[in-house]
C-alpha cells in the first residue's frame, strides 16, 4: 500500500518533535542557570522547577532520537499467512472499511494520525491495547480491545 511514503511521514513528524524539544530542552537549561532564577527565599523555587522542566525535556529528545531510530531499522516485511500481524504491517477492521481507516503497528510514535491518497492511517504500538490484540492474528480474526469503559468487537478484514 503506502508503507514507505507513512515511514517518511512519521520520520518527519518525529524529527520535527525532536528539533522542537531541543529548542524547549534549551530554554529550560537556560531558565534554569539565568541570574534572575536564583533563588531569593527558601520559597523561592523558579530555578528547581526550570531544573526539573530541563530535564523532562532532556528525556523526551532520548525517546524521539529511539523513535527514530527504530523506525530507520524497521524492515518492512509483507504479510504472512503464517506468522501473521507483525511490525510494519498496516491492519483494517471491518467496521473502518467505510471509513478507509487503517492502523499501522510501528515500534514508536503511536497515536500520530496522517492521510495518504485518501486513507486515514493510525500508528499504533505492540504495546498497546490495540496493537496486543492485533499482534500475530490473522485475516478474519475476532479482536476484542479494552479501550476505557467501554470495548470493541470487530474482526481484521485486511492486512498489507
Amino acid at each position: 500500500m503506502y508503507k514507505q511514503s507513512l515511514i517518511e511521514k512519521i520520520v518527519h513528524h518525529l524529527q520535527t518533535e525532536l528539533e522542537n524539544a531541543v529548542r524547549a530542552a534549551e530554554k529550560a537549561h537556560l531558565a534554569a542557570t539565568d541570574d534572575q532564577s536564583v533563588a531569593e527565599t527558601q520559597y523561592d523555587t523558579l530555578a528547581i522547577e526550570a531544573g526539573y522542566l530541563a530535564e523532562g525535556q532532556s528525556r523526551r529528545i532520548v525517546e524521539f532520537q529511539n523513535a527514530l531510530a527504530a523506525y530507520q531499522q524497521l524492515e518492512l516485511t509483507p504479510y504472512s499467512e503464517k506468522t501473521g500481524i507483525a511490525l510494519g504491517h498496516l491492519i483494517q477492521l471491518d467496521g473502518d472499511t467505510k471509513r478507509e481507516h487503517w492502523f499501522f503497528l510501528g515500534p514508536a510514535a503511536a497515536g500520530y494520525r496522517t492521510q495518504i491518497e485518501g486513507q486515514s492511517i493510525t500508528v499504533i504500538t505492540p504495546h498497546s491495547p490495540m496493537g496486543q490484540a492485533l499482534s500475530g492474528k490473522f485475516i478474519d480474526d475476532d479482536i476484542c480491545v479494552v479501550l476505557g469503559k467501554g470495548e470493541l468487537k470487530d474482526f481484521i478484514a485486511a492486512v498489507d
